[in-house]
């Protein structure tokens, strides 16, 4: 196993279209995951979601995250970050980033449609800074 710099860090995670694993914590403190879709901006993971649900209530409560990227194919790699989150309901950047996501994900051909499609009025746009990495790749070796 294998650390991974930071510029490795960085191409992993732009590499290919990987879902991310989202952690926050609940109001009563118990942990909640969940699956996003993911782009980057500078240093800082960028993801959409909707204003009522479990990750936006959990991040108005407590900013503090962790999002957890993995290849599962071998040699197997990840990368877990840890940081703050900040919300965001400003209808360009949803639609910036709700398109760009989009197209990261389903393809350029599709890219506009998604834009559409998740920058309604209610979505929001979240910003993780990372403040702490864990990247390992060649676990298997």
């Amino acid at each position: 196993m294998e650390h991974l710099s930071t510029d490795e860090v960085r191409q992993f995670l732009l590499e290919k279209a990987r879902t991310g694993k989202l952690a926050t914590v609940r109001e009563d403190g118990r942990p909640h995951v969940a699956p996003i879709w993911i782009a980057l901006e500078d240093d800082s993971i960028v993801f959409t979601t909707w204003h009522e649900s479990v990750k936006a209530a959990n991040i108005r409560h407590d900013p503090r995250v962790a999002i957890c990227v993995d290849d599962d194919h071998l040699p197997f790699s990840f990368v877990i970050l840890e940081g703050v989150a900040a919300l965001s309901d400003n209808r360009e950047e949803l639609r910036y980033w709700a398109t760009r996501i989009g197209g990261r994900y389903m393809g350029s051909d599709r890219a506009e449609a998604y834009g559409k499609r998740n920058s309604v009025e209610g979505e929001l746009v979240i910003k993780v800074t990372p403040e702490k990495s864990i990247a390992r790749k060649k676990i298997s070796d």
